[in-house]
């Protein structure tokens, strides 16, 4: 039985937030993908995406995934392009129930716009069109990673993590 739930999703939908109340919950350790990578790396997100570009970005995010798939009790928050590498998902399957959170495109404008500097990719003038284009994108990944999928866009942290809870027991008892 695995004992570690990976959450994946677009930017913005909870990952991090709900994350730290799961592993509460659950009694267990939590770990946050990007915090790992930024420590890494020695440097914050925007400034690797800056000096070094995507690519070794998505290398890093390789190197710390292959560091924490591995890890027990644990709840993992993803960045929201662990699925674009299958190695990612692979390793993270192996013993984590893998949870998307998805949010509607207004609903993850709105929880980002207060942070602009520390999203690369919306470092653009049209912030509505690239959230669109990049969902649109990455949906048929998140959706062939999940295991299960929760919609935030209109819940309290608490009661997704409650959801999270009752759907991966749900998701263990079928398996």
């Amino acid at each position: 039985m695995k004992t570690s739930i990976a959450l994946i999703g677009f930017m913005g939908t909870g990952k991090t937030a709900v994350g730290k109340i799961l592993a509460e919950k659950l009694g267990k350790e939590f770990f946050e993908l990007d915090a790992l990578i930024e420590k890494k790396a020695g440097k914050s997100i925007p400034a690797i995406f800056r000096d070094e570009g995507e690519t070794a970005f998505r290398e890093l995010e390789i190197s710390v995934t292959r560091e924490v798939s591995t890890c027990k009790n644990a709840v993992i928050a993803c960045g929201g392009g662990i699925v674009l590498n299958k190695i990612n998902i692979d390793r993270l399957k192996q013993e984590c129930v893998i949870v998307c959170l998805a949010a509607s495109p207004g609903v993850i404008l709105k929880r980002t716009s207060a942070d602009k500097d520390g999203r690369p990719l919306l470092a653009v003038a049209d912030r509505a069109r690239q959230v669109k284009d990049l969902m649109n994108y990455r949906r048929p990944y998140y959706e062939h990673s999940a295991d299960i999928t929760i919609n935030t866009s209109r819940l309290k942290l608490d009661t997704v993590a409650r959801r999270i809870i009752e759907k991966v027991k749900e998701h263990e008892s079928n398996g």
